[in-house]
């Protein structure tokens, strides 16, 4: 437990950066396996929810949540499985 006033403020930032960091990459996880499961169903919605996954995967790049790299990968990955399904 921080004694200091600014100590507790920080603490205070750090739980709120957290909460606000997990919605986002809880956000792009749902997204990114709706979308696999809309590939291997051969859905026809399933291009527009790889759009959405990959710009939500962008965004949180962007501010920071994940890794430029893990952005890269996932992107590749998904955009390779809907170039798969549409062949």
């Amino acid at each position: 437990m921080p004694n200091k006033k600014s100590a507790k403020k920080e603490l205070r930032k750090g739980n709120k950066r957290a909460l606000y960091n997990s919605k986002i990459s809880e956000n792009v996880k749902t997204l990114i396996k709706k979308s696999r499961k809309a590939i291997v169903a051969k859905d026809a919605t399933a291009k527009e929810l790889v759009v959405k996954a990959l710009k939500t995967l962008d965004k949180a790049a962007q501010k920071g949540v994940i890794k430029k790299n893990t952005r890269n990968r996932n992107k590749s990955r998904l955009q390779k499985r809907l170039n798969k399904m549409e062949k």
